[in-house]
């Protein structure tokens, strides 16, 4: 027997502005099956993860660069 699916994670390139988005959640909905879209708003959790990630990135090449 195949595992079964629920549910999907789409994440998208950058963030973008709630009221530009409209069209893409419409075109979501419009797939067979699907029973919800809502959007994950950005806040400033999100900055703070990006930063710190970015920081070890910076940190680990210049350690191989050296």
């Amino acid at each position: 027997m195949t595992d079964r699916v629920k549910g999907f994670t789409v994440i998208l390139d950058k963030e973008y502005r709630e009221d530009d988005m409209e069209n893409l959640e419409n075109a979501i909905r419009q797939f067979n099956g699907v029973i919800s879209v809502k959007p994950i708003k950005f806040d400033s959790n999100d900055l703070i993860i990006r930063e710190q990630v970015k920081r070890e990135l910076i940190k680990k090449l210049y350690e191989v660069l050296l």
